[in-house]
């Protein structure tokens, strides 16, 4: 089974504008993203709408192909992007260009889901950690995901799920496990090519979660559990944060 790597990445973000080419420790953003998965994937390639993104991934020898600028999401934008890399690759990795630390280890545990031919669709989840806190677990900008006794994603949502109900909210994180969906991806190559022309349905409208487009359709998302907490970048301060972190 052949496994190619896509790392979305478009210049027009509205909260960082050009963050793919941010400078981390002498680095573009997007080069340490390539860097990180290179080595545990058939193939990796950078899909783009932006010369300047292409130009800076062609400096460091990254491969890059040049894309839409009318994709909704980058799952839309990694399906124009798997018949434009030459060769058969049966799997793709959607791998956000926001995380200069993913780890290849959450790589190769999205590939061992596809050990079993009934799997779609697969993605990360990781255990909120009781010492975290209630503040941390109710931030919508952290989706929750519940699971069946398979692995596979019930549901996702920005409120927190399970309800618990009768106890204290402060007391939910060390009363029951809670996951946080990890937003990496894998896919069947025919079912990437399948998701890309399915219209947007009321549950990802309403949360704004494009998976819940996927599970309201009737597929099936099989999950992974990490324990590594990714780093992403959605802001010029989560960058900073980075920096002084003593991670480079």
């Amino acid at each position: 089974m052949r496994f190619l790597g896509l790392i979305p990445a478009r210049y027009a973000s509205t909260r960082f504008p050009g963050k793919p080419l941010a400078d981390i420790g002498g680095k573009p953003m997007i080069q340490r993203v390539y860097e990180q998965v290179c080595g545990c994937l058939d193939e990796v390639c950078v899909a783009t709408d932006d010369e300047r993104i292409f130009q800076a991934v062609g400096a460091f020898g990254g491969k890059v192909v040049m894309t839409s600028t009318a994709h909704r999401s980058g799952t839309d934008r990694c399906a124009e992007a798997m018949g434009k890399v030459p060769g058969h690759f049966d799997v793709i990795v959607n791998i956000q260009g926001d995380e200069p630390f993913v780890q290849p280890l959450q790589i190769e545990q999205l590939k061992a889901c596809f050990d079993s031919p009934q799997v779609e669709i697969a993605t990360l989840v990781r255990p909120f950690r009781p010492e975290e806190g209630w503040a941390a677990l109710q931030n919508p900008n952290s989706p929750k995901v519940v699971l069946n006794r398979c692995g596979e994603a019930v549901y996702f949502s920005r409120s927190v799920i399970p309800y618990l109900r009768g106890i204290p909210v402060e007391q939910w994180p060390a009363k029951h496990v809670f996951y946080k969906h990890i937003g990496i991806y894998a896919y069947r190559r025919d079912v990437l090519a399948a998701l890309a022309s399915l219209p947007q349905m009321p549950l990802e409208t309403a949360e704004s979660l494009e998976q819940l487009r996927w599970l309201e359709n009737g597929y099936r998302i099989r999950t992974a559990v990490t324990e590594v907490e990714n780093l992403a970048v959605d802001t010029p301060e989560d960058l900073q944060r980075i920096l002084r972190s003593g991670l480079l």
